[in-house]
């Protein structure tokens, strides 16, 4: 069966919510909910394609929490139809200013109400996957630098926020250059593809994220686990990247491998996120420098952690 966009549905009325029901669930998976508040939580949840909501409401109205779920980062994007029975402009042109993408008036006219649903899942759907694809490197089908840059900050924040430790790390392949000079830039594009599918495969858990930076760069940000467990996971990713037994030129070494630095921090307020990216850099410097195919790692302490 064909996957069925969510819509949610915010009407304080069941009839006027049946209604909208009956004209739309043969194509759409339709949640209710008959109170504002109870809708703003569905919403931060459910991964819906569009908001149906009614402007007249008691306690908070439409207008109020069409402004709060503009406001949440999880339901900006989300376009919202306000639905109403008053035909002034005035009331149409607030809920345009606030961000509504269209009204639709009671009493219902069926045809009309799928048309408009329609066209906004439809453009709602086109929106996420240009979107999607921006963030993604075509390449190696993992998070692309737009995507790091858009989410680094973030991270940080929410570190912050809940009092967890971060851990910046930064890792390329070595001796790329004469790689590719060697095998031709086909053979390398499959090196970092590989490289890329075997990281991203051992951090695959909701607080990790992990995005090509750029060339042969990659980068990973880990919340939650502390110097040690860090240090470890990266352990893992260096070793299986050499387990792939990809060969290298002889005179670099028997097999591709990746050199990676990093650093955790439990971070306060005042901190700077460009301070330890630095640090995490200066990490993956001093692997290069003491024989690369190691991972060199930084602890809150300012402590220095090395593999070999």
């Amino acid at each position: 069966m064909e996957h069925q966009e969510k819509i949610l549905v915010i009407d304080d009325s069941s009839v006027q919510a049946d209604m909208l029901r009956s004209i739309l669930e043969d194509d759409y998976d339709i949640t209710v909910a008959h109170a504002a508040e109870e809708g703003l939580r569905y919403a931060k949840d459910g991964n819906f394609s569009l908001v149906l909501l009614d402007v007249i409401m008691p306690g908070m109205d439409g207008f109020d929490l069409l402004r709060k779920l503009q406001e949440e980062v999880v339901t900006k994007r989300i376009p919202v139809i306000l639905i109403t029975s008053l035909r002034d402009t005035e009331h149409e042109e607030r809920g345009l200013v606030l961000g509504a993408v269209d009204y639709i008036t009671k009493p219902y006219h069926p045809p009309i109400v799928r048309a408009r649903v329609n066209t906004h899942v439809k453009l709602y759907r086109y929106r996420s996957q240009v979107e999607y694809q921006s963030m993604i490197d075509p390449m190696t089908g993992v998070p692309n630098r737009r995507s790091y840059d858009a989410n680094c900050r973030g991270k940080w924040q929410e570190a912050i926020r809940f009092q967890q430790p971060i851990s910046l790390c930064m890792f390329d392949i070595d001796r790329f250059k004469t790689y590719n000079d060697t095998f031709g830039h086909p053979a390398g594009d499959k090196v970092i593809c590989s490289v890329a599918q075997t990281a991203s495969s051992l951090l695959r858990r909701s607080t990790d994220f992990f995005a090509r930076y750029g060339g042969e760069e990659f980068v990973a940000i880990l919340i939650g686990s502390d110097a040690n467990e860090a240090f470890n996971q990266m352990k893992k990713v260096r070793n299986a990247v050499e387990q792939l037994h990809i060969p290298h030129t002889p005179e670099a070494s028997p097999w591709v491998t990746v050199s990676i630095g990093g650093v955790t921090v439990m971070p306060e307020r005042e901190d700077s996120f460009e301070t330890y990216l630095k640090i995490a850099d200066t990490m993956l410097y001093d692997a290069k420098r003491f024989g690369r195919n190691q991972v060199v790692w930084s602890t809150s302490k300012m402590e220095q952690l090395r593999e070999k």
